[in-house]
């Protein structure tokens, strides 16, 4: 069981950021791990039953879920066929296949620090964008679980259910999209995208359409 030596290592990590005025006291108490609050991850899988063969999601449990209003999705496309639907209007759903696990690690955390400057973000919640980094850092290297009765360390992408893969996931496709996103708002067209599953909506031929996201 990893556990015990994962939470001495966290505690070391922030106990030494602290020493190097990372983090404040404060900040280092609020953030060290109690090991009697403490439990390691575990895998389970959701089944997809809106798909072919009803394949599994894995889920590590280690937050709650994140939701977004439905309403405002439908004001929104609302507003624009108002103004651009037509007979001809392409109406095209895409899923990101395994986001969470496709992104490496490293290059995760660079589009965190890559967002971070982008908004120009020098500190969030009294912690230093650069703190910010370095933690993230740490926890997308350490993410241990356990599942039917083995310890494993993930050691590609993060885990979904995690709270910080969700945060890396939203910072590496912004900047991924921003291209296909720029092309279809400029041809009048509506795109849409929650964590991993995109909607668009353009006034274009379909070859068009396509060659813009193969690019």
């Amino acid at each position: 069981d990893p556990l015990a030596n994962l939470i001495e290592r966290t505690n070391k990590y922030l106990l030494d950021l602290r020493l190097a005025h990372w983090i404040s006291q404060k900040q280092y108490e609020q953030l060290r791990i109690k090991s009697n609050e403490a439990q390691l991850a575990h895998l389970y899988y959701l089944p997809k039953a809106h798909k072919p063969g009803t394949p599994l999601r894995p889920i590590v449990s280690a937050s709650n879920t994140t939701v977004t209003s439905e309403f405002e999705v439908i004001k929104k496309l609302y507003r624009w066929s108002t103004r651009h639907l037509r007979q001809e209007t392409l109406l095209c759903t895409i899923d990101v296949v395994d986001l969470y696990t496709m992104i490496p690690q490293t290059e995760g955390v660079l589009a965190i620090k890559k967002m971070l400057n982008y908004l120009k973000i020098k500190e969030i919640g009294g912690l230093k964008a650069e703190t910010i980094i370095r933690l993230s850092r740490f926890v997308i290297k350490n993410n241990y679980f356990s599942y039917d009765g083995q310890y494993y360390h993930q050691i590609r992408g993060g885990a979904m259910g995690s709270p910080l893969p969700l945060t890396i996931a939203n910072c590496y496709m912004f900047f991924l999209e921003r291209d296909i996103v720029k092309q279809i708002t400029n041809g009048g067209g509506f795109y849409l995208r929650y964590i991993d599953d995109i909607f668009i909506t353009i006034n274009w031929p379909r070859r068009h359409l396509y060659k813009q996201i193969d690019r």
